[in-house]
């Protein structure tokens, strides 16, 4: 009987692990709703002080301040959970707290009434697994822009380059004024693989949104060739894919940089 029960124990925990392993290794993923695009959960503290997770959606800061603005002089890291934001921190002024303020956005304290309900400040951020209700709907504000297929669904670039956003890069008292340098020329990129069209680099698109500092010298060498990548690169989340694939337009819109009708032989 004991032997029965052991090896019951045993084919439970053998199908349990090939279910696991099955998950979360090969196979396609489900595709993400255009809502939860880029969205990430903030939990590396929140856990252990039985707070609600900071659900953060990438889509509404976006849609007011540049990357490079979080990324270079808040100083909020690339990689989700790299950071190790504090309440302490947010209370001191810095990270989410440069804009939750009260003056730049809501402040960590107090209420506001949204949609007829009182909702505190506090769970607008901390949100996680309750039924909050939220200032902006991401789908009204989806339909006032271009569509695209893929990720959040928006043309971004069309946004912002016929005005429908504008996007904030500096903040008082945080950013250091500097003078706009020339952007430099579109670069190049010769596909490896036959018939793959080629890439026409525009620095001028990237850089009103990262700046140059988000890009050089941590992700890409200045000198143009100097960091060779492939993209298994990308797809691993380096280079290109430090941002294509998290945020920026995902690697499956694969026309959005092979787009040019240049061909290798």
């Amino acid at each position: 009987m004991k032997r029965i029960l052991l090896l019951s124990v045993l084919l439970v925990a053998a199908f349990t692990v090939a279910a696991v392993w099955a998950e979360t290794s090969g196979g396609k993923k489900r595709t993400l709703k255009p809502h939860e695009y880029g969205t990430v959960v903030m939990n590396k503290y929140s856990v252990y002080k039985d707070i609600a997770p900071v659900v953060f959606p990438h889509w509404l800061h976006r849609s007011k301040y540049s990357c490079r603005l979080c990324h270079v002089d808040i100083g909020f890291g690339m990689k989700a959970g790299s950071t190790g934001v504090t309440c302490e921190d947010n209370k001191k002024g810095i990270y989410c707290g440069s804009c939750h303020n009260g003056k730049e956005s809501f402040s960590r304290d107090g209420e506001e009434v949204i949609a007829g309900k009182t909702v505190k400040n506090c769970d607008r951020c901390h949100s996680y697994g309750k039924n909050i209700v939220l200032k902006n709907d991401f789908y009204v504000f989806r339909n006032q822009f271009k569509k695209e297929r893929f990720g959040n669904g928006i043309d971004w670039l069309n946004a912002e380059q016929y005005g429908r956003i504008k996007l904030k890069d500096e903040l008082p008292d945080i950013s250091i004024p500097r003078e706009k340098l020339a952007d430099p020329k579109d670069i190049t990129l010769l596909s490896s693989e036959a018939r793959m069209p080629t890439i026409i680099f525009s620095h001028k698109k990237h850089a009103v949104w990262s700046g140059c500092e988000l890009c050089h010298p941590e992700i890409f060498g200045i000198k143009t060739g100097a960091k060779p990548y492939s993209m298994q690169d990308i797809f691993d989340g380096r280079f290109c894919g430090a941002c294509h694939g998290t945020v920026a337009f995902p690697n499956t819109d694969c026309s959005r940089c092979h787009r040019y009708e240049v061909y290798t032989k």
